[in-house]
């Protein structure tokens, strides 16, 4: 099993930054490559386009609004992994007014390696990461 970990240090609250990330359907609302999601099966599945007309499907495994995070598996998608289960979650930064927000999964690469899968996950939550700070400075 591989795992890929990305994290950000944001100027903004962990509850401002948990009212934009929270919703389970909210990532149009930060991510431009996720720019469509239609919730399913009472919130609990979520059907995702990407940017390039791909389709993504997750569902929710656990959802905690009090610690600010969720953890989500991906049930059909164009990714060479199995048994892909990830958490994003809001932490307290160094003050009130911060925020440290960690993006983190684990899988099992099928038809590439552990680095390739790495490095592709790590790539996608740094840049979604990158995307959430940009968001809330507009």
């Amino acid at each position: 099993m591989a795992t890929a970990t990305a994290t950000t240090d944001l100027p903004a609250s962990p509850d401002q930054v948990w009212r934009l990330i929270g919703g389970f359907g909210s990532l149009p609302d930060w991510l431009p490559f996720i720019p469509t999601s239609e919730l399913e099966e009472g919130g609990r599945v979520r059907h995702l386009t990407t940017a390039d007309g791909a389709t993504i499907v997750e569902r929710l495994e656990r959802f905690d609004d009090r610690s600010r995070s969720y953890t989500y598996a991906i049930v059909q998608a164009p990714f060479p992994v199995t048994d892909y289960h990830s958490t994003i979650a809001v932490h307290p930064g160094v003050d009130a007014d911060h925020a440290r927000v960690e993006w983190s999964g684990t899988f099992t690469p099928r038809g590439a390696t552990d680095e390739e899968t790495v490095k592709l996950f790590h790539g996608i939550y740094a840049d979604g990461l990158a995307a959430l700070a940009h968001a809330l400075r507009t």
